[in-house]
Protein backbone atom coordinates (compact mmCIF):
# COMPACT_ATOMS: atom_id res chain seq x y z
CA UNK A 1 0.00 0.00 0.00
CA UNK A 2 1.61 3.21 -1.42
CA UNK A 3 1.88 5.94 1.68
CA UNK A 4 0.90 9.99 0.89
CA UNK A 5 3.75 11.61 0.15
CA UNK A 6 3.68 14.99 2.51
CA UNK A 7 4.49 18.09 0.51
CA UNK A 8 6.25 20.38 2.42
CA UNK A 9 7.21 24.50 1.43
CA UNK A 10 10.33 25.72 3.49
CA UNK A 11 10.31 29.39 4.33
CA UNK A 12 14.31 30.48 6.35
CA UNK A 13 16.50 33.49 5.12
CA UNK A 14 19.68 32.03 6.07
CA UNK A 15 20.90 29.66 2.94
CA UNK A 16 22.59 26.98 5.58
CA UNK A 17 19.46 26.90 7.66
CA UNK A 18 17.45 26.05 4.89
CA UNK A 19 20.04 22.97 3.35
CA UNK A 20 20.05 21.64 7.33
CA UNK A 21 15.96 21.72 7.29
CA UNK A 22 15.68 20.32 4.09
CA UNK A 23 18.09 17.38 4.75
CA UNK A 24 16.70 17.08 8.43
CA UNK A 25 13.20 17.11 6.98
CA UNK A 26 13.41 14.59 3.65
CA UNK A 27 15.25 12.08 6.41
CA UNK A 28 11.96 11.91 7.88
CA UNK A 29 9.78 9.13 5.17
CA UNK A 30 6.90 10.46 3.55
CA UNK A 31 8.12 14.14 3.59
CA UNK A 32 9.58 15.64 0.65
CA UNK A 33 10.75 19.50 0.48
CA UNK A 34 8.88 20.39 -2.86
CA UNK A 35 10.21 24.68 -2.46
CA UNK A 36 12.26 27.28 -0.30
CA UNK A 37 11.32 30.43 0.26
CA UNK A 38 13.77 33.84 1.11
CA UNK A 39 11.31 35.43 3.32
CA UNK A 40 7.86 35.27 4.22
CA UNK A 41 6.51 37.81 1.31
CA UNK A 42 8.44 35.08 -1.36
CA UNK A 43 6.82 32.34 1.29
CA UNK A 44 3.57 33.10 0.82
CA UNK A 45 3.47 33.26 -3.16
CA UNK A 46 5.34 30.27 -3.37
CA UNK A 47 2.63 28.35 -1.23
CA UNK A 48 -0.11 29.64 -3.54
CA UNK A 49 1.63 28.40 -6.06
CA UNK A 50 2.90 24.81 -4.97
CA UNK A 51 -0.46 23.96 -2.63
CA UNK A 52 1.89 21.95 0.37
CA UNK A 53 0.54 20.14 2.36
CA UNK A 54 2.98 21.54 5.46
CA UNK A 55 5.06 24.88 6.14
CA UNK A 56 8.01 25.11 7.88
CA UNK A 57 9.11 28.86 9.18
CA UNK A 58 11.39 31.04 10.91
CA UNK A 59 10.03 34.55 12.14
CA UNK A 60 12.85 36.82 11.94
CA UNK A 61 13.37 37.34 8.16
CA UNK A 62 13.77 40.09 5.63
CA UNK A 63 10.68 41.74 3.55
CA UNK A 64 8.39 40.02 5.76
CA UNK A 65 8.68 38.45 8.96
CA UNK A 66 7.01 34.65 10.08
CA UNK A 67 4.21 36.37 12.36
CA UNK A 68 2.97 38.45 8.71
CA UNK A 69 3.36 36.06 6.46
CA UNK A 70 1.08 33.25 8.75
CA UNK A 71 -1.09 36.18 9.03
CA UNK A 72 -1.60 36.31 5.75
CA UNK A 73 -2.01 32.51 4.87
CA UNK A 74 -4.69 32.87 7.28
CA UNK A 75 -6.43 35.64 5.57
CA UNK A 76 -6.15 33.68 2.53
CA UNK A 77 -7.74 30.68 3.59
CA UNK A 78 -4.87 29.00 2.73
CA UNK A 79 -5.31 24.68 3.77
CA UNK A 80 -1.70 24.56 4.66
CA UNK A 81 -0.44 23.62 8.12
CA UNK A 82 2.44 25.28 10.12
CA UNK A 83 5.61 24.47 11.93
CA UNK A 84 7.81 27.16 13.31
CA UNK A 85 11.29 26.73 13.53
CA UNK A 86 13.12 29.69 14.75
CA UNK A 87 15.75 31.55 17.61
CA UNK A 88 12.90 33.60 18.84
CA UNK A 89 11.94 32.39 22.24
CA UNK A 90 9.94 35.45 24.05
CA UNK A 91 6.86 34.70 24.66
CA UNK A 92 5.20 37.74 22.71
CA UNK A 93 6.27 36.17 19.93
CA UNK A 94 5.45 32.55 20.27
CA UNK A 95 2.25 33.18 21.28
CA UNK A 96 1.73 35.17 18.03
CA UNK A 97 2.73 32.25 16.04
CA UNK A 98 0.44 29.75 17.97
CA UNK A 99 -2.54 31.94 18.09
CA UNK A 100 -2.35 32.16 14.32
CA UNK A 101 -2.85 28.73 13.98
CA UNK A 102 1.60 26.90 14.31
CA UNK A 103 1.18 22.95 15.05
CA UNK A 104 4.36 23.09 16.54
CA UNK A 105 7.52 25.65 17.77
CA UNK A 106 10.83 24.54 17.82
CA UNK A 107 13.63 26.94 19.13
CA UNK A 108 16.94 26.92 17.37
CA UNK A 109 19.55 25.30 17.31
CA UNK A 110 17.89 21.87 17.52
CA UNK A 111 18.78 18.26 17.22
CA UNK A 112 17.48 15.57 14.52
CA UNK A 113 15.46 13.54 17.25
CA UNK A 114 13.15 16.93 17.77
CA UNK A 115 12.43 17.67 14.43
CA UNK A 116 11.69 14.27 13.63
CA UNK A 117 9.62 14.00 16.50
CA UNK A 118 7.13 17.27 15.07
CA UNK A 119 7.06 16.02 11.59
CA UNK A 120 5.74 12.15 12.50
CA UNK A 121 3.50 13.73 15.23
CA UNK A 122 2.12 15.38 12.32
CA UNK A 123 1.78 12.60 9.99
CA UNK A 124 -0.19 11.23 12.63
CA UNK A 125 -2.35 14.31 13.35
CA UNK A 126 -3.48 13.87 9.03
CA UNK A 127 -3.68 10.20 9.52
CA UNK A 128 -5.94 10.75 12.18
CA UNK A 129 -8.72 13.25 10.78
CA UNK A 130 -8.65 11.29 7.52
CA UNK A 131 -10.60 8.70 9.09
CA UNK A 132 -13.98 8.50 8.00
CA UNK A 133 -16.65 8.19 10.48
CA UNK A 134 -17.22 10.41 13.90
CA UNK A 135 -14.38 11.20 16.84
CA UNK A 136 -14.69 10.73 20.17
CA UNK A 137 -14.07 13.07 23.10
CA UNK A 138 -10.54 11.20 23.41
CA UNK A 139 -9.44 11.35 19.84
CA UNK A 140 -10.44 14.92 19.60
CA UNK A 141 -8.31 15.54 22.74
CA UNK A 142 -5.34 13.71 21.31
CA UNK A 143 -5.47 15.73 18.17
CA UNK A 144 -5.58 19.09 20.08
CA UNK A 145 -2.68 18.52 22.25
CA UNK A 146 -0.79 15.99 19.94
CA UNK A 147 -1.08 13.40 22.13
CA UNK A 148 -0.32 9.83 21.48
CA UNK A 149 -2.32 6.95 23.33
CA UNK A 150 0.18 6.60 25.90
CA UNK A 151 0.16 10.25 27.16
CA UNK A 152 -3.52 10.45 27.04
CA UNK A 153 -4.11 7.71 28.84
CA UNK A 154 -6.41 5.65 26.00
CA UNK A 155 -4.92 3.40 23.33
CA UNK A 156 -3.10 0.11 23.08
CA UNK A 157 -2.36 -1.55 26.17
CA UNK A 158 0.82 -2.31 24.64
CA UNK A 159 2.14 0.92 23.80
CA UNK A 160 1.64 2.56 27.20
CA UNK A 161 3.29 0.10 28.90
CA UNK A 162 6.14 0.28 26.70
CA UNK A 163 6.58 3.73 26.35
CA UNK A 164 6.78 4.73 29.13
CA UNK A 165 10.57 4.95 29.58
CA UNK A 166 11.41 4.58 25.78
CA UNK A 167 15.24 3.93 24.94
CA UNK A 168 17.18 6.85 23.53
CA UNK A 169 16.42 7.47 19.78
CA UNK A 170 13.01 6.09 19.94
CA UNK A 171 9.82 8.07 20.13
CA UNK A 172 6.16 7.17 21.62
CA UNK A 173 4.52 8.53 18.39
CA UNK A 174 6.21 6.22 16.28
CA UNK A 175 6.00 3.28 18.41
CA UNK A 176 1.95 4.01 18.84
CA UNK A 177 1.75 4.00 15.11
CA UNK A 178 3.31 0.15 15.04
CA UNK A 179 1.49 -0.87 18.01
CA UNK A 180 -1.89 0.20 16.11
CA UNK A 181 -0.83 -1.06 12.77
CA UNK A 182 -0.28 -4.42 14.45
CA UNK A 183 -3.08 -4.34 15.93
CA UNK A 184 -5.11 -4.18 12.78
CA UNK A 185 -3.38 -7.46 11.66
CA UNK A 186 -4.56 -10.92 12.07
CA UNK A 187 -1.50 -12.21 11.04
CA UNK A 188 3.00 -11.41 11.50
CA UNK A 189 4.62 -8.97 9.78
CA UNK A 190 7.97 -8.85 8.84
CA UNK A 191 9.80 -5.56 9.86
CA UNK A 192 9.74 -4.47 5.81
CA UNK A 193 5.82 -4.95 5.77
CA UNK A 194 5.80 -2.67 8.64
CA UNK A 195 7.94 -0.11 7.13
CA UNK A 196 5.68 0.19 4.31
CA UNK A 197 2.04 0.04 6.14
CA UNK A 198 3.14 2.70 8.82
CA UNK A 199 5.26 5.26 6.43
CA UNK A 200 9.03 4.55 8.20
CA UNK A 201 12.53 3.22 7.22
CA UNK A 202 13.28 -0.58 7.34
CA UNK A 203 15.95 -0.38 9.81
CA UNK A 204 13.40 2.02 11.64
CA UNK A 205 10.74 -0.08 12.05
CA UNK A 206 13.40 -3.26 12.95
CA UNK A 207 14.49 -1.18 15.72
CA UNK A 208 10.68 -0.71 16.62
CA UNK A 209 10.09 -4.06 16.48
CA UNK A 210 13.15 -5.47 18.66
CA UNK A 211 12.27 -3.34 21.33
CA UNK A 212 8.63 -4.47 21.83
CA UNK A 213 10.24 -7.92 21.51
CA UNK A 214 12.33 -7.51 24.72
CA UNK A 215 9.59 -5.90 26.57
CA UNK A 216 7.26 -8.77 25.75
CA UNK A 217 5.09 -6.28 23.03
CA UNK A 218 5.09 -8.59 20.31
CA UNK A 219 6.19 -12.40 19.60
CA UNK A 220 9.27 -12.96 16.93
CA UNK A 221 7.86 -15.77 14.40
CA UNK A 222 10.98 -16.72 12.18
CA UNK A 223 9.77 -18.00 8.40
CA UNK A 224 12.04 -20.38 7.00
CA UNK A 225 10.46 -20.39 3.45
CA UNK A 226 12.20 -19.90 0.33
CA UNK A 227 15.55 -19.42 -0.76
CA UNK A 228 17.98 -17.45 1.30
CA UNK A 229 18.04 -16.13 5.27
CA UNK A 230 15.18 -16.84 7.31
CA UNK A 231 12.69 -14.30 8.01
CA UNK A 232 11.79 -12.88 11.05
CA UNK A 233 7.75 -11.80 11.45
CA UNK A 234 6.00 -9.92 14.27
CA UNK A 235 2.86 -10.47 16.24
CA UNK A 236 1.35 -8.41 18.42
CA UNK A 237 0.83 -9.85 21.73
CA UNK A 238 -2.45 -9.42 22.67
CA UNK A 239 -3.41 -9.22 26.74
CA UNK A 240 -7.47 -10.12 28.03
Amino acid sequence: MKKETIRVVVIEDDPMVQEINTQFIERVPGFQVVGVAANGAEGVRLVQELAPDLVVMDVFMPVQDGIKALVQLRARDQAVDVIVITAAKDKQTIQAMLRNGAMDYIIKPFQFGRIQQSLESYRLYRQQLERDGTASQEEVDRLLFRQTADQAGTGSEASRETAEALPKGLHAVTLDQIVRQLEQENQSLSAEEVAERVGIARVTARRYLDYLEKVGGVRLDVSYGGIGRPTNRYMLVRKS
